[in-house]
């Protein structure tokens, strides 16, 4: 996590130009496009837009190319510090942590189908900017697999695959273990529902294609610019930062699950950060690939605290899954032993294999699991979109996207109006870190028993 762990509950800032985290994403990334350096002055804007990842980046893209508004993108380190440039490469049909059948049940078919809409519509949108950006991201080909990991888990996935035909009308299609073979091998592979939509891609080069994008129609970039302080005066916001002041008539907040409580109280508790951790192997031999991931599918399995995995293009595997609860305990060598451990539980073939890489990044909760794009009431002209439960290559950038558009005038551009909500305060971190152990230590004993 860089030279100094940055836990969003407990630091006040991430940091003030710290590097990206070592990982295989920055190794493999090449150099990074050019910014416009730090804050040094009093600066005015008409949108300022706190955070450089994918949602921050992708708001002032569109903001400056549909709707011809002049924004500057605030970031305490570089360009894709945060999970933007170090998450698990999927770019899927995906928003949030609830299932299509909770969604049905809870919102009703007519609300459930407008939101997988959406979902699909963020997918297109990562393709539209690789598209316009000619972005060299490693792009693989569609395909998505959700694993079945125990026999009994197949009858889940058939239910799933019903309500996404006939709900949402789309062809997603419960595959056997035989269809799987030449795909996924090793243990834990009983079936698997097929979505022919989504793929890894680079995330790293992803974002910077972004970056480059944006400053391509006069987006504004400033790096090493964390907002320390942030007051409202007459109607203006005035963000401090170390080099200098930005004025704003409006703010657009794009941190995420690197949002800190006293960045402004009117957002304060609505989103919780949880700590996701990945693992690279050395690369593999062709016999190893031939058990454990032949195919470059993007795979995550039916585990309640699941891991998400695929094979990388030099023949490498990536692995990962839920890790640490606080920023004190990430450098515990239990958690990277753990995912190793599931690793092989897997692929049994893979046992001994030698780890080259290790890191993680906090991704961000709602307290209904879904993500949101919202006018802050408390706060004028104000708008904060994140909470995409680690599923936020494609939904973040249709985030920045609806976020654009909500700024230029359209106060609910997604058909999915609970996106659109003012998402309720999680309980105090101490009381919500309480209960994230209790439901982890849960969760595992179910996975142990199921």
């Amino acid at each position: 996590m860089g030279p100094k762990l940055y836990d969003p509950l407990c630091s006040k800032t991430p940091g003030h130009g710290q590097p990206h985290t070592q990982s295989y994403w920055t190794e493999t990334a090449g150099n990074a496009p050019a910014d416009d350096g730090p804050v040094v002055e009093e600066l005015g804007f008409d949108v300022a837009i706190i955070g450089g990842g994918y949602t921050g980046m992708t708001c002032a893209y569109f903001l400056a190319k549909e709707h011809g508004i002049r924004a500057v993108v605030l970031e305490a380190n570089t360009v894709a510090w945060g999970c933007s440039g170090r998450n698990g490469s999927f770019a899927r049909i995906s928003g949030g942590r609830v299932p299509f059948a909770e969604l049905v049940a809870k919102y009703g078919a007519s609300a459930a189908r407008a939101y997988f809409g959406e979902m699909k519509e963020a997918l297109r949108t990562v393709k539209d900017l690789i598209a316009d950006g000619q972005i060299q991201c490693d792009a693989m080909p569609d395909a998505v697999y959700k694993v079945a990991s125990r026999p009994q888990h197949l009858e889940k996935l058939q239910r799933e695959v019903d309500l996404f035909n006939e709900i949402a009308g789309y062809p997603a299609r419960l595959i056997s273990k035989a269809d799987l073979e030449g795909i996924h091998g090793g243990e834990e592979a009983h079936g698997a529902l097929f979505m022919p939509d989504g793929f890894a891609l680079h995330p790293l080069k992803f974002a910077w294609g972004i970056q480059t994008l944006a400053r391509s129609v006069g987006v504004t970039i400033h790096t090493s610019s964390p907002v320390t302080e942030w007051e409202t005066r007459t109607g203006l916001h005035y963000l401090t930062t170390p080099g200098g002041i930005v004025r704003a008539k409006t703010v657009v907040v794009a941190t995420n699950g690197y949002t800190h409580p006293s960045l402004n109280k009117a957002i304060k508790g609505r989103i919780h950060p949880v700590y996701s951790q990945i693992v690279v192997t050395q690369p593999l031999t062709q016999a190893q690939q031939d058990a454990s991931i032949p195919g470059t599918g993007c795979m995550f399995d039916t585990h309640n605290l699941l891991h998400y995995y695929r094979r990388l293009p030099d023949g490498r595997i990536m692995f990962g899954g839920r890790s640490a609860v606080s920023g004190r305990d990430v450098a515990n060598p239990r958690h990277e032993a753990s995912l190793v451990d599931g690793l092989v539980s897997k692929f049994p073939v893979l046992k001994g294999i030698q780890i080259t890489h290790s890191w993680g990044g906090w991704v961000a909760l709602s307290r209904n699991s879904l993500p949101f794009a919202y006018k802050v009431p408390e706060l004028p002209n104000t708008y904060f979109g994140g909470g995409y439960a680690g599923s936020g290559i494609s939904f973040s950038t249709l985030t920045g996207k609806r976020l654009a558009s909500m700024v230029a005038g359209n106060c609910q551009p997604s058909p999915a109006e609970f996106l659109h909500r003012v998402p309720d305060r999680f309980p105090s971190p101490v009381i919500t870190r309480m209960g994230q152990r209790l439901t982890y230590a849960w969760l595992r004993m179910k996975d142990a028993n199921s």
